[in-house]
């Protein structure tokens, strides 16, 4: 009498399927045994695909076998499918187990192994159900893809989204209450190229962002936040974005303007001491410039007998190498210097709506120029695919070019889209600027009394662009506009303290139209004077 281990196998998308159930397939098998007098030795359930034979419970009854040599004559299962759906696979199984002494049958497919001709229909019942995984599995792609083109997200929804059903059962991403603005601020504060990619994601942590520091990087790099949807390549067709039916957390021009800095930034040297202590010290680190070599200055302690020496100092070797406590010291002088005295509010308002004014003529000026741009990249265009009919170059070089235009494309218009936005908002500048002259009048107090990350907002505010440390005073090719313009009547009436102030729009007082963003103010985040060229942006609390 033989010996047969029954193997019952169904994954967990069959389990609905008629004739799959394993209480089924367990009948089947108990009466072939009943009928042809074999015994049972052990039943084995195994709810696992048979795309490969890595399956638990079938690693188990084969380390069985093997151990308990003799003791097996059979592995019956309902069909081949149960037992495999590889091909390749199924047959260096079948040779392993016939070395073990061991035959495997499917009793609804019985085959003689010993008859040759056999073998061929043993390729056909392996072979069917491998083909039909294989449609299977290019139906999904080919059905992700479309859904995909149609601008649904598939899979798990990023940090910033959660996974929705609608009405009718079409799955969908919704913005996150509780995190969409964590990532809002992880975009935001790169691009202000203040702080390290380790920083913002420590500080956007803290307001919520749930996900793993190298899965921050594919965050910042993830088109879903614009609103689009990528479509891979494949075959013939290129990669490409299209609009998503979700809804963007940031803008496009955002996105781009972090793309960019994530792809030209390099590593800033970690000086010694508590993340704390070096924040506190040297908070002027990745703010200035090396006189010397024009690098970007980092700064590190030096080790004394009783304590730490804090410096700034260049990266590149130079010898420029000074004391960071007498630069954070003339800092706070520097400070200073933009408040506005006592009694020019007025005149700051009427300077800078006639800043503003100009500002808007940049504008559009700017506005002319980016189509100027898009319509040449759609020329571009044109003339490849003229090139490409008369045979001048290859598919492939037309498709690159292509490509090329397209995603400058895509760049300038999100460029332009950003740069309509800002000429809606000149038309009520007037509350803007008095919230501005509030700030500015408390800027020194604002500065000594704030946090680690509310001086270093309020720096990169002030300095948009980087300082030269040198002969114990700072310099800068630009100042926020608002605070230039402070500093300009400051200056313009310096020594005039008797005088009688009398309102008027000096034409010396005038800065160059590039735009500023005045500072809102509140308790968390009391200080955002930012540049945004050729126009202004409120920034949302």
């Amino acid at each position: 009498m033989k010996t047969a281990d029954l193997y019952i196998r169904v994954s967990t998308d069959e389990q609905a399927d008629k004739g799959y159930s394993q209480r089924a397939q367990l009948d089947v098998l108990t009466r072939y045994c009943e009928i042809h007098g074999i015994t049972i030795r052990e039943t084995v359930f195994e709810d696992y695909s048979a795309k490969t034979f890595e399956r638990p419970e079938w690693r188990k009854l084969l380390a069985r076998l093997k151990k308990q040599k003799g003791k097996s004559d059979l592995v019956l299962f309902t069909k081949w499918d149960r037992f495999s759906r590889n091909t390749s696979d199924a047959y260096q199984m079948i040779s392993v187990l016939f070395g073990l002494g061991v035959s495997p049958i499917a009793i609804e497919q019985p085959l003689d192994m010993s008859v040759p001709e056999n073998k061929m229909m043993l390729a056909v019942y392996l072979t069917q159900p491998e083909i039909e995984n294989d449609r299977r599995a290019i139906n999904v792609k080919h059905g992700m893809r479309q859904a995909k083109k149609e601008g649904r997200w598939m899979g798990i929804a990023p940090p910033g989204y959660m996974n929705r059903i609608s009405s009718n059962g079409i799955k969908y991403i919704a913005i996150d209450e509780e995190q969409h603005k964590a990532v809002q601020f992880a975009f935001e504060e790169m691009a202000r190229k203040i702080y390290t990619t380790a920083e913002v994601y420590r500080m956007a942590r803290e307001k919520g962002l749930k996900c793993t520091r190298s899965y921050f990087w594919v965050l910042l790099r993830n088109v879903a936040y614009m609103g689009k949807i990528l479509i891979p390549a494949y075959k013939n067709e290129g990669p490409y974005l299209v609009r998503g039916q979700h809804d963007a957390i940031i803008d496009e021009a955002l996105f781009y303007r972090v793309q960019d800095i994530l792809d030209g930034k390099k590593i800033r040297i970690e000086p010694q001491g508590t993340q704390k202590e070096v924040e506190n010290e040297l908070i002027l680190r990745g703010f200035l410039i090396c006189p010397i070599c024009a690098k970007i200055a980092t700064g590190s302690a030096s080790k004394g007998r009783y304590k730490y020496y804090w410096y700034y100092h260049c990266v590149n070797g130079c010898s420029w190498r000074v004391k960071a406590p007498e630069v954070n010291n003339l800092f706070l002088e520097e400070v200073k210097k933009y408040v506005p005295k006592k009694g020019l509010e007025e005149l700051f308002a009427i300077s800078a709506a006639d800043y503003f004014q100009d500002g808007n003529k940049q504008d559009l000026t700017q506005k002319r120029n980016l189509i100027t741009q898009i319509t040449e990249q759609n020329n571009r265009i044109i003339k490849a695919r003229e090139l490409l009919l008369n045979s001048d170059i290859e598919p492939e070089d037309y498709r690159k070019m292509k490509q090329t235009a397209e995603d400058n494309i895509i760049r300038l218009e999100a460029q332009l889209a950003e740069n309509v936005g800002k000429n809606s908002e000149y038309s009520s500048v007037s509350g803007i600027i008095s919230g501005t002259v509030e700030i500015l009048k408390n800027l020194y107090l604002l500065y000594v009394e704030a946090d680690i990350a509310l001086k270093r907002k309020i720096i990169g505010s002030i300095f948009p662009e980087k300082m030269v440390f040198e002969n114990h005073a700072f310099r800068t090719t630009r100042l926020n506009e608002a605070i230039r313009l402070i500093y300009k009547i400051n200056s313009k009436l310096r020594g005039h303290k008797n005088e009688k102030r009398t309102v008027s729009r000096p034409e010396s007082l005038k800065v160059p139209p590039i735009g500023f963003e005045p500072m809102t103010y509140g308790l968390e985040n009391r200080c955002s004077i930012q540049l945004s060229y050729g126009g202004i942006s409120k920034q949302k609390q």
